[in-house]
């Protein structure tokens, strides 16, 4: 079956050349976004019963923008002053380059990782000496504490935001071609909003293992996966697919 509508479990795209703008022109496709999760901040008197302190941390570790955004938001719920001397380890550059929002770049001890979690550690690693905070959601890959705790290091956990599963009620009778997700949650979000949902003739297309294994478990059956050595991004992906059944 040729494919013409796609709903990508994501907030659109803000920037002007998004890829999926590419793939929409090329293919004469109809690509919709939905968040099917959204983040909450935690309060902050979550936060102190988790016996999190922030002046007691010299070094925070971020892995997100979310995670930028809700640090912050608590430090100023806590009418606390993050010290020029804080020290700021950064998964990616993206992340790093969004910090901007909050601290003056070039008068701040930033480090920054590739991409993925396990290019920062050898970073942390030489300042194992630091006392370091990670503030994360609710939902985190168990291999990062894993790796923190095999640094040695002296570090804690905050949980300041959670994954929420979004009301998509308005989206019953509306059907697409393509469901395309990027985590286990919107896995978990599209069954807990339809929980009679049969796949039929929609295909489904998933990005990382994790959610590979979230839709394996659902039993849904997965037509389209990234990344791939032949298709790194699901923007290929999904353009491979499409070119191969809508020509026929």
């Amino acid at each position: 079956m040729k494919v013409k509508t796609i709903l990508v479990s994501q907030p659109e795209p803000k920037m002007e050349n998004s890829p999926y703008l590419r793939l929409i022109e090329k293919e004469k496709v109809k690509v919709d976004f939905r968040p099917f999760i959204h983040v909450e901040g935690v309060e902050a008197k979550n936060i102190r019963q988790q016996k999190i302190d922030l002046k007691d941390y010299s070094a925070i570790i971020l892995t997100s923008r979310n995670s930028v955004d809700h640090f912050f938001r608590i430090a100023e719920e806590m009418r606390f002053k993050v010290p020029d001397s804080m020290k700021y380890f950064c998964q990616s550059e993206a992340v790093a380059f969004y910090l901007q929002k909050y601290v003056v770049y070039r008068k701040r001890k930033i480090y920054v990782g590739k991409r993925n979690f396990s290019d920062l550690l050898p970073l942390i690693k030489k300042y194992k000496d630091e006392s370091f905070l990670l503030p994360s959601s609710d939902a985190l890959k168990p291999t990062i504490p894993e790796a923190l705790n095999e640094l040695a290091i002296n570090w804690d956990r905050g949980i300041f935001y959670k994954t929420v599963i979004s009301d998509l009620s308005d989206l019953r009778n509306v059907y697409y071609d393509v469901l395309v997700f990027f985590s286990p949650s919107g896995i978990e979000s599209l069954l807990k909003n339809f929980p009679d949902f049969e796949q039929n003739d929609t295909r489904i297309a998933v990005f990382g293992n994790s959610t590979v294994l979230a839709a394996t478990n659902a039993s849904l059956r997965i037509d389209i996966k990234a990344p791939t050595p032949e298709t790194p991004s699901m923007t290929m992906a999904l353009q491979k697919y499409i070119t191969s059944v809508n020509k026929k």
